[in-house]
């Protein structure tokens, strides 16, 4: 559009101007001129492809009819794209075009002779067509290369600030979390081979895996950080079908976990199963925290146009071990499911249960 407009403009200047030049031939009749004009105006369109074609209308015009919109455009354009030597040749080119401008002018005598032939008037011309409008076309050239060698480096320095912020966090996190999941594991497997009865022997069994997967995650994680994306390789996050093992954890913790599968079941998107696990997983983890021994529904409700995910458990039977947490798990999950156009309903229940309640377009 703005190329359409500059075409426009184009001919609209160019037509009186060559229409009360002095000094056209009186030979040429008024479709001539407008043709030349259209020529003009379809040459500065065609300007965002190439500048070329306007350069030659340019220079035949303006020593043919002092038909000057043109080249001056094309002295700008020169400015904005030819390198050093190409701008040595461009200017080479419209000394000899003011050159040919001055003989026309001299063969036809009159006031084009004046505009053109007269040393003044002539150096005048090619001051105001030719190199004013190169230098406008330098100068915006050099301000536009500035702004974008400013924006690489601001982008250059946020990226290696970014790199630098990513590893910290992994050096945290390796010296802190997976340092003490890993005491977790071993204490685990020492509490396995000295247990005396084999319910003890099978929770430390069950600890020590638990904290494996979880380093598992955590070297994971911190493959991400370290690494550019492009070459981090992650395991596939779990899914639905991960779901049974997940409870199966739960259930060894001492947790009564009961799974409804209502609706017909049927694959959906990745990042939908994704979100309905985290879902199931936070929510089984702050039973853990907060509700002890509670027994647990867990319903997945497969809708026609969507993914209903449901935690619901009844009130504890005996005072819960209250464990630490970073109290942000529940406004992570609400931003995840957000973002895939869901809604996540979280409340207390009549009797001192909990429910947790997702539903994910699908």
């Amino acid at each position: 559009m703005r190329f359409v407009l500059l075409g426009a403009g184009m001919f609209a200047l160019s037509l009186p101007v060559v229409h009360g030049q002095a000094g056209v031939p009186s030979s040429l009749p008024l479709p001539v001129l407008i043709a030349v004009a259209a020529v003009a105006g379809a040459a500065a369109w065609w300007a965002r492809r190439s500048w070329w074609p306007l350069a030659v209308v340019g220079a035949v015009t303006y020593a043919w009819l002092v038909m000057w919109p043109p080249l001056m455009l094309a002295s700008y354009y020169a400015g904005r794209t030819l390198d050093r030597r190409r701008i040595a040749a461009y200017l080479g080119g419209s000394v000899a075009v003011c050159g040919v401008s001055a003989l026309v002018g001299e063969w036809q005598n009159g006031l084009h002779e004046m505009a053109t032939a007269t040393l003044g008037n002539a150096l005048l011309m090619a001051l105001a067509v030719i190199a004013l409008p190169l230098a406008l076309g330098l100068w915006v050239r050099a301000r536009h290369e500035g702004l974008a060698a400013a924006q690489r480096e601001q982008v250059m320095r946020a990226e290696q600030a970014r790199v630098q912020e990513r590893a910290r966090i992994a050096r945290e996190m390796h010296d802190v979390v997976a340092h003490r999941v890993s005491l977790m594991v071993l204490h685990a497997g020492a509490l396995e081979v000295r247990a005396a009865d084999d319910e003890t022997a099978q929770a430390a069994a069950m600890i020590g895996g638990i904290g494996r997967e979880a380093l598992a995650d955590l070297r994971d994680v911190l493959g991400v950080l370290r690494s550019p994306e492009a070459d981090a390789v992650l395991q596939p996050p779990p899914t639905l079908s991960d779901l049974d093992r997940l409870l199966d954890q739960s259930r060894a913790l001492g947790i009564t976990v009961t799974r409804h599968d209502e609706g017909e079941a049927r694959t959906v998107e990745p990042t939908v199963e994704r979100t309905a696990y985290r879902v199931i997983q936070e929510a089984l983890t702050n039973v853990h925290k907060h509700a002890g021994d509670a027994g647990t529904d867990v319903r997945i409700r497969y809708g026609p146009g969507e993914l209903e995910v449901e935690v619901r458990n009844q009130a504890p039977g005996s005072p819960p071990e209250r464990l630490p947490g970073a109290g942000w798990g529940l406004v992570g999950l609400r931003e995840r499911v957000e973002l895939l156009g869901g809604t996540l309903r979280t409340s207390a229940q009549d009797g001192g249960g909990f429910l947790v309640r997702a539903r994910i377009p699908a």
